[in-house]
């Protein structure tokens, strides 16, 4: 299996700015898949300070990455940056598994999973 997530350089300064403004030092970032969304899935990222025992750890430009191993296949080889735009900033979300998202970009399906979709 490749790397689960690929953090960019962009999106870990981002990552590491929100963990100081929300007095999160010492966590990590959690990147899970959950149910729902216009496709059926939908990521979430979230800081989290304990690891279970089926987490995938990571560690990326000193950023520590949770994963766990049920949303690593689906996850597997995912790319987060970080983008800044006239109209503001954003993290982008790249998975390779997916086969289909709808317009807003966080919610998807892969060809092994497809969730239940909601409307949009």
């Amino acid at each position: 299996m490749s790397e689960v997530v690929i953090l960019s350089e962009a999106a870990a300064y981002r990552v590491k700015e929100m963990m100081t403004h929300n007095g999160e030092e010492g966590s990590a970032l959690r990147v899970s898949v959950n149910g729902g969304g216009c496709s059926g899935l939908s990521y979430g990222m979230g800081f989290d300070k304990e690891k279970q025992q089926e987490d995938i750890e990571l560690h990326q430009h000193g950023i520590d990455i949770l994963v766990s191993n049920e949303d690593a296949s689906i996850l597997n080889g995912t790319t987060i940056d970080y983008k800044e735009s006239l109209m503001g900033g954003g993290f982008t979300i790249e998975n390779p598994n997916a086969i289909a998202s709808c317009g807003c970009g966080t919610s998807f399906r892969t060809a092994k999973k497809e969730g239940t979709p909601e409307s949009c």
